[in-house]
């Protein structure tokens, strides 16, 4: 009997019908019926894949797109829609060699030149996809989605503000086209524009209410441009909407741990790498939350997790320098250091000044500048490989903070102190501040100069010293910079130091500065002489006439250290590198004890503690 091939047919006009009036469920059943009785009907298996695929079930619609393919080789659509099959399930090597299958039978196709730029570009390819692109764009003059696929080439290569006319161009082309307004607000946030990034995210909300990667790319012009908490509610409806985003998982944990709630941020982290495994930036994060909890050999094998996927990654290598510090191995972790100078949020900060970097050169009736590039405390802490450097002939200038010029000045055996921003003067070598330590291979046994380094001025001392009443005199600092990545972990509410203040027998001064100096007005028994605290000249006057600074990890930490004062620093539970794990002494500093938080949050466990040292140090009575 011959085969009866009406019910097919009749079956297959039924889901297109179904297809094409949008009855999807409907659609599908009868492409499947169709296929059931023939599994080789090219046009049920080109359908379905269709249909899949704009349903977001591409690893579904790849095997029938390609079954498809096989039996209509020459049929350009097919290929294109199994080209994309395969695009969006991610596999870029066989989408690119199928939708150069599909440009060998047609050269215009607009779709497939767009597409294959947009694989090339994630294959790491952009210089091909940006060629792809702009034959797109010859073929379909003032297309949207050619103009938007330039754009993201552009971007890509690093090229932000090419990015922006080009996405512009493709908003001229098609106002409603979604992408383009949202790879507007891309480009325009690499091109440090968050306010008119923000904006045209806006219009992208406009144009696709529901579209998650335009409410992810407002959040973070909000995260840029301050307002964290409205940035932190934008990541969540961004996930809301696309729970399988990875970077707005990722980057909501990087928001929450700035608020220093690091569990939250971790786990966020850990959920951004199961939806991407390459997301080689959320290995570096899980690598900094590790290390802010001194897990450092989990942050270092994390930081290997993104080596392997991208060797050059400069943030992965810089986080895993600072886990190798903080573990104490200053070998592997200053050389890992040095990662930084290449890091683009790192570099536009700290332009290079002209001529030869030094790198161990002879010295002798050279000079040198060094250049002072990270915060205050820093510069303090490593002013002692200054004079090493002057021991080896140089005529050593150092440009620094101008707070810091009349602590440095005529110390140090500098030839000059000059404020940094300002042009350098001409030098036959110059060096990062930073670079130091590994320059001189410095290690836990040999941290130059941990007795004091530097003196405050005797005059200004003695002014303060008349002021200050008899007995035990203590300086007190409960908060650092609030501009500071780790401030909300380092610093502490005032109000904690109140068991302090309440021991008779001791006096204690204000050394707080910046914003919260005025919290000592709030707590009984502290003198305040902080408005007179205008540089660090007079902070270390003011240190050397007190018997003891007790302060969270600051700049005034630091200087106090540095004079050589007994100086007891409160560490959050997750200390800066230098501060190393598990000792109360520190090799960088002979005169510091650590008292550190059992536990993250722990402020008033510290300040039990450093109540208990204060009465034995210096017998004083219960309050």
């Amino acid at each position: 009997m011959p085969k009866d091939f009406s019910a097919p047919l009749e079956t297959l006009a039924s889901g297109l019908a179904h297809h094409q009036a949008g009855r999807l469920a409907e659609a599908e059943a009868a492409y499947r019926a169709v296929l059931a009785a023939e599994p080789a009907q090219s046009s049920a298996l080109f359908l379905l894949g269709l249909l899949l695929l704009a349903a977001a079930r591409p690893t579904e619609a790849e095997p029938l797109l390609a079954a498809a393919a096989s039996l209509r080789p020459t049929h350009a659509e097919t290929l294109f829609a199994h080209a994309n099959a395969l695009h969006r399930g991610g596999d870029h090597a066989a989408a690119i060699a199928r939708f150069r299958a599909v440009l060998a039978l047609d050269p215009d196709h607009p779709g497939a030149r767009v597409n294959l730029s947009n694989s090339l570009r994630e294959t790491g390819a952009p210089e091909a996809a940006l060629a792809e692109a702009e034959a797109a764009c010859r073929i379909c003059e003032k297309s949207a989605p050619a103009e938007t696929t330039r754009a993201a080439a552009l971007l890509a290569l690093k090229r932000p503000e090419e990015a922006v006319s080009a996405y512009r161009a493709a908003i001229a082309a098609d106002r409603s086209h979604a992408p383009a307004h949202a790879g507007l607000a891309a480009a325009l946030l690499h091109a440090e524009r968050p306010a008119e990034a923000l904006a045209a995210a806006d219009c992208a909300l406009l144009v696709a209410p529901k579209l998650a990667e335009a409410e992810f790319l407002r959040a973070m012009a909000l995260a840029k441009l301050g307002t964290a908490p409205a940035a932190i509610a934008g990541l969540e409806r961004a996930i809301a909407r696309d729970p399988a985003h990875a970077k707005a998982h990722l980057n909501l944990g990087n928001l929450l741990a700035d608020e220093n709630r690091i569990a939250e941020a971790e786990a966020l982290c850990r959920r951004a790498l199961a939806l991407d495994p390459d997301l080689v930036e959320a290995h570096a994060s899980l690598a900094h939350l590790l290390t802010a909890q001194s897990r450092v050999m989990e942050a270092i094998a994390a930081c290997d997790e993104a080596l392997a996927r991208d060797p050059g990654f400069v943030q992965a290598e810089w986080n895993q320098g600072i886990a190798h510090l903080l573990a104490g191995d200053y070998a592997r972790g200053f050389a890992r250091y040095e990662a930084r100078h290449r890091s683009p949020r790192y570099a536009p900060r700290y332009p290079e000044p002209e001529g030869p970097v030094w790198q161990g050169d002879p010295l002798a009736g050279r000079s040198l500048l060094v250049h002072a590039e990270q915060g205050l405390g820093d510069t303090i802490q490593f002013a002692r490989y200054l004079p090493l450097l002057a021991a080896r002939g140089a005529a050593v200038t150092l440009a620094c903070d101008p707070e810091l010029i009349p602590l440095f000045s005529g110390q140090l055996g500098l030839a000059a102190v000059v404020p940094i921003g300002e042009p350098p003067p001409s030098t036959d070598f110059w060096v990062n501040q930073m670079s130091l330590p590994h320059r001189f291979a410095t290690r836990l046994d040999s941290v130059p100069s941990p007795g004091p380094y530097l003196a405050a001025d005797p005059t200004r001392t003695r002014r303060f010293a008349a002021r200050l009443p008899t007995g035990p005199r203590i300086g007190l600092v409960w908060a650092g910079n609030p501009r500071h990545s780790n401030d909300a972990r380092r610093s502490l509410p005032a109000a904690c130091l109140a068991p302090l203040l309440a021991r008779p027998g001791a006096h204690f001064v204000s050394l707080q500065v910046g914003p919260r100096a005025e919290e000592a007005a709030e707590l009984s028994g502290l003198l305040d002489l902080s408005a007179e605290l205008t540089d660090f000249a007079e902070t270390a006057a003011l240190i050397a006439a007190l018997d003891l600074v007790i302060a969270v990890d600051t700049s005034t930490a630091h200087c106090a250290a540095a004079l050589g004062a007994p100086t007891w620093i409160m560490l959050p539970h997750g200390p800066d590198w230098r501060w190393l794990t598990a000792r109360e002494d520190s090799p960088w500093y002979a005169s510091v004890r650590l008292f550190r938080q059992p536990a993250p949050g722990a402020w008033e466990a510290v300040v039990a503690r450093i109540d208990a040292a204060l009465a034995h140090r210096y017998n004083l009575a219960e309050p």
